[in-house]
């Protein structure tokens, strides 16, 4: 989580001797459990995935389908966000399509179980493809991705959230 914090913040050029103080750990131990820098980014880049993934039951457990998708939603751009600062290093380590198509079947996944969510509540129009949703994610991060347009981030979250949902409800669960 330290090491996500600081990429995202300051890129992937930002000090290990850094990192390993902020984590309360020694720079020895960090280059023992990551030799490179590149494993680092990998190890945190797996793991933030795994983390956005896992929040989507974790948010359905805690909150209304209508209120768990945006919130998943938000917390993508902020992982797109983390991942702009780590992107020039997670280029040389995922190299393959196998890699790529692993996360986004993850990524995939997570937006099927919110959408699944929606629909047996009511909220969601039935037939809603994850895939077109993380598509519309991705567009959205792509245009309001730097950190001063993050309002525009939220604001074309609320228009996707407005396309799949069903007309006797509004984004964000209101009619």
């Amino acid at each position: 989580m330290v090491a996500a914090e600081a990429f995202a913040r300051e890129g992937t050029q930002t000090s290990l001797k850094a990192i390993a103080r902020a984590a309360g750990v020694g720079i020895g131990t960090l280059y023992r459990r990551f030799p490179t820098r590149e494993s680092l980014v990998e190890a945190v880049y797996r793991n933030e995935v795994i983390r956005l993934c896992d929040a989507a039951a974790e948010l359905l457990r805690t909150l209304t389908p209508a209120a768990a998708l945006p919130a998943w939603m938000e917390r993508f751009v902020d992982f797109m966000a983390a991942k702009h600062g780590m992107a020039d290093v997670l280029r040389a380590v995922l190299l393959s399509e196998e890699d790529r198509m692993h996360t986004r079947d993850l990524l995939r996944a997570a937006i099927a179980t919110l959408l699944d969510a929606g629909t047996a509540a009511g909220g969601v129009r039935p037939g809603v493809d994850p895939n077109d949703v993380l598509m519309g994610l991705g567009g959205i991060t792509m245009i309001a991705g730097e950190e001063d347009q993050r309002d525009l981030a939220s604001r074309l979250i609320g228009l996707l959230l407005h396309g799949i949902a069903t007309a006797a409800e509004g984004p964000g669960g209101t009619a």
